[in-house]
């Protein structure tokens, strides 16, 4: 069984190391100027790297595309006449009907397809994480094999039956997630404010707030830019965040106490409702993760980006828990500080109270609506430049604490999973 790798970034070179170790044979290859810097990258484990798309193709039994969305089919027609007859292929794009659609135009009509998509970051091993398998064009025998194949990577399995279902869900779980932080991010450097400096942002959730948007920040904008205008069912659901914040927020303004509350119950009775397993954050284990050096006020918060999310469920009519089965640890940690405050009624009744007549933060909660504006539109357009351009200049503003704040982010989700 040979697996062949085309594109060798982050999350195909981890997939490579994972494979390589379980003894398989694996080639791989990216782009051609980038062949005598892999050959020392990899010189430590049994990996081939091969000069082309065309020479991994054609040797490999099980080939994976691990390239970004917007060049799937760039580089599946280029690699298509090489690939074996009866050869498994799979994508490991994050939004599938890109792959599926070039998959289906250029792939010869004797290869089996059968996708994935791993939930985490290469930051992460693949032993225990989530990886999702779609079957779309395969023989029993060839998704067995398949099969076997990615179970070799100890990931936590998920099939889904179709890419469409697999859309869906991500654009819940992963566009909508990360606009919600990448605003918060937005918003934080136009008011030039660090948040960790701020008392208003000095809560247990709002350390989880910190720590995923400096996550988020941390990776490479055109992730995140492909998995939001891609998607081809994630513009709705920014859209109707946008909706739902600015719609809250016009409630805000306008001191308009019975209808925000009516509409705020109505959106915690949807969502936060019947006997489940909840998530259940644990406050002494969120205290402990802050980036202030110093022990700050406590001061009231309207977590507009919050009643915003839950709203934007409630009129979807999306259960998030139906769509832990994707979750990512961003969509985790949001969907746990919504249930936290949701479930919470002193500081649910608390923030209701602040985002309507605490003007001391009402700057603050202008700047969030403005930022998701500006991120709605964006999307709304399909501005892949857009996104990156505007994506990078936010990471710039928190550039020195990227890092720091990945790393504590990535302690607290292992801390929160234990």
């Amino acid at each position: 069984m040979k697996i062949g790798i085309i594109g060798l970034g982050d999350m195909g070179a981890l997939c490579a190391r994972q494979w390589a170790a379980k003894g398989y044979e694996v080639l791989g290859c990216d782009l051609p100027e980038k062949y005598e810097l892999l050959l020392e990258q990899f010189q430590d484990c049994a990996v081939c790297i091969l000069r082309s798309a065309r020479d991994v193709a054609r040797k490999a039994d099980l080939l994976l595309f691990s390239v970004e969305g917007a060049r799937i089919a760039e580089v599946v027609a280029f690699a298509a006449d090489s690939i074996k007859y009866g050869a498994i292929v799979a994508g490991q794009t994050s939004v599938k009907h890109p792959e599926i659609m070039a998959f289906e135009k250029y792939l010869p009509a004797d290869t089996h397809i059968v996708t994935c998509h791993s939930l985490h970051g290469p930051a992460f091993s693949t032993k225990g994480q989530k990886l999702v398998v779609i079957p779309h064009r395969a023989t029993p025998e060839a998704y067995r094999l398949a099969m076997d194949t990615f179970e070799s990577l100890e990931s936590d399995i998920i099939e889904i039956g179709n890419y469409v279902e697999h859309d869906i869900i991500m654009a819940d779980t992963q566009a909508v997630t990360h606009m919600g932080f990448e605003s918060m991010g937005t918003a934080w450097k136009n008011a030039g404010v660090y948040p960790w400096d701020h008392g208003a942002y000095s809560t247990g959730i709002d350390n989880v707030k910190i720590l995923t948007t400096l996550r988020i920040f941390s990776y490479k904008a055109h992730v995140y830019a492909g998995l939001a205008i891609l998607n081809p069912y994630a513009r709705r659901q920014v859209k109707q965040y946008a909706s739902s914040e600015s719609d809250l927020f016009k409630l805000m303004i306008c001191e308009k106490e019975d209808e925000f509350r009516q509409r705020i119950y109505a959106a915690r009775d949807f969502v936060f409702h019947g006997d489940r397993e909840w998530i259940t954050l644990d406050d002494e284990v969120l205290a402990d993760f802050g980036l202030s050096e110093e022990t700050a006020s406590n001061l009231p918060n309207s977590h507009l980006s919050i009643l915003a999310m839950v709203d934007t469920w409630h009129q979807l009519k999306v259960s998030p828990y139906d769509n832990l089965i994707c979750q990512t640890p961003p969509f985790r940690l949001r969907l746990g500080i919504a249930e936290y405050l949701f479930k919470n009624e002193s500081l649910l009744n608390e923030s209701i109270n602040a985002a309507l007549y605490d003007k001391s933060i009402r700057a603050d909660d202008l700047e969030f609506h403005s930022a998701v504006r500006e991120w709605a539109s964006i999307i709304g357009y399909g501005d892949m430049d857009g996104y990156i351009s505007h994506f990078n200049e936010v990471k710039a503003f928190f550039n020195d604490r990227l890092q720091q704040g990945a790393r504590e982010s990535a302690r607290l989700i292992n801390k929160l999973s234990s």
